[in-house]
């Protein structure tokens, strides 16, 4: 059997570090089998649902690198629900009701008032036609509920292990609003069938939903359902749920304002709550190999913004040349530049960090001078060009003889002068790339 596996957001946020879990999941577990990855999204409620914010949801996937296989929208799919409604209606699994969101706020409130779970008591079953017409002529319009079997519910998690539901401790779902608009619970399970989704993979939060979405499943096809997977959903570091609200933790935010590069992204949220350490990885074809719902902890993973900007260092540390040549020609830096990359990607954080190295390389800066006579010195016993990684070797040593210094005393002054820093890559590495002419100007204090 090929593996189908959606991940469905709903347009109307930015995604969070927490959807974006799901949807690398749901990517790796059928990236490992061969399987079909959708998107798919949830855009049914058309007041909260904008245009903005889908092309947002695909922006983020593409640049993660989540490309999928299948797309759909549920909006273009209102006929389908329609359809499946009539069938439930058909075979006696929905009944209207028409209580006001203010009357079943007092129900609930009553029902907690008496020690009692907050059920929906079912009371729009005793209602005879006469009565349905009666409030239909007040202008009441049905909202459609499910009605629950109340036996157990059960299956096997491919997290959390076999699980027993009893739905009598939950209220008939409500699958259309009065104003004809389906909700998740029903379109999910519609858009499932349709799709052949084999597995669904999604956050703990959903345990409640999946015994309700089976028995509609089974109310509207023949086939088994799906097989499940319920992980621990992610918190950050205080302890806080994930949500769209926390625009920090957006996954453009991350991009644009944190310039997280994305398999810093994938490497941790593939790892997080799951047995494996976390280590930098460079593609999601190996993330991919190593995913395993046997895996994951059931403890509540903390997702620290602090340690993925650490792996964040250590992916740019690790990433080849071949990967970035065309992103560092915005920093002003030649596409044929390997020996550039090579020698500063260890000094990064950020990919922004270029930006310091590619003006010292390849712009001009203020040298710092801070013993002239000894710089002076220094630019006489420059060797001669051509110059290599073995140049500093050899100035330096020449140095040592000739001043009588060493170490800090020795090296301090000359980085200072030719990167305007006491920090960075080893100079070895990068006195060739600087070049005799900018070398002997800063030696100097010469701009340049």
């Amino acid at each position: 059997m090929s593996v189908v596996v959606r991940f469905a957001p709903s347009p109307t946020g930015l995604l969070h570090i927490g959807n974006i879990r799901a949807a690398l999941f749901n990517y790796l577990f059928a990236r490992k089998h061969g399987g079909v990855f959708m998107l798919r999204l949830d855009d049914t409620d058309r007041e909260r649902s904008t245009e903005a914010f889908a092309k947002a949801i695909e922006r983020d996937m593409a640049w993660l690198g989540l490309t999928w296989n299948a797309f759909a929208r549920q909006s273009d799919r209102t006929a389908r629900y329609r359809e499946s409604l009539e069938k439930l209606k058909s075979v006696g699994r929905v009944y209207p009701c028409y209580e006001t969101q203010g009357e079943l706020d007092l129900k609930r409130k009553t029902q907690l008032g008496r020690g009692l779970p907050p059920v929906y008591d079912r009371s729009a079953l005793k209602l005879s036609d006469k009565d349905r017409a009666e409030l239909e002529a007040k202008g009441r319009r049905p909202h459609w509920r499910f009605k629950l079997d109340y036996d157990d519910v059960a299956w096997d998690d491919l997290v959390q292990g076999r699980k027993v539901l009893h739905p009598s401790a939950i209220s008939d779902p409500v699958l259309v609003r009065e104003d004809g608009v389906p909700l998740y619970t029903f379109c999910s399970v519609v858009d499932d069938i349709d799709d052949k989704t084999t597995h669904i993979v999604r956050g703990e939060d959903h345990v409640t939903n999946t015994a309700v979405q089976i028995q509609i499943w089974r109310a509207l096809s023949q086939s088994p359902p799906p097989v499940f997977a319920h992980y621990p959903l992610l918190v950050s570091s205080e302890g806080i749920e994930m949500s769209k609200r926390l625009g920090t933790l957006s996954i453009a935010s991350m991009r644009d304002e944190l310039l997280i590069e994305p398999m810093a992204i994938n490497s941790l949220l593939a790892k997080l709550g799951t047995s494996e350490p976390i280590a930098p990885r460079l593609s999601l074809d190996e993330l991919a190999d190593e995913f395993d719902f046997s895996k994951i902890s059931h403890a509540t993973p903390k997702f620290d913004l602090d340690e993925l900007k650490t792996l964040n260092a250590k992916v740019l540390h690790l990433t080849p040349f071949e990967s970035v040549k065309t992103r560092l020609a915005a920093f002003g830096v030649p596409e044929s530049a390997e020996s550039f990359w090579n020698a500063v990607r260890a000094n990064l954080t950020t990919f922004a960090d270029i930006r310091t190295w590619a003006q010292i390389v390849y712009g001009r800066i203020d040298p710092v001078i801070s013993d002239a006579a000894f710089l002076a010195k220094a630019a006489e016993a420059l060797p001669s060009a051509p110059w290599t990684e073995e140049t500093w070797r050899v100035w330096t040593e020449a140095l040592k003889g000739s001043s009588g210094r060493k170490g800090k005393e020795l090296f301090m002054p000359l980085r200072l002068a030719l990167t305007g820093v006491g920090h960075g890559p080893e100079m070895r590495a990068l006195l060739p790339l600087i070049g005799e002419t900018k070398v002997r100007a800063r030696l100097v204090g010469t701009a340049a």
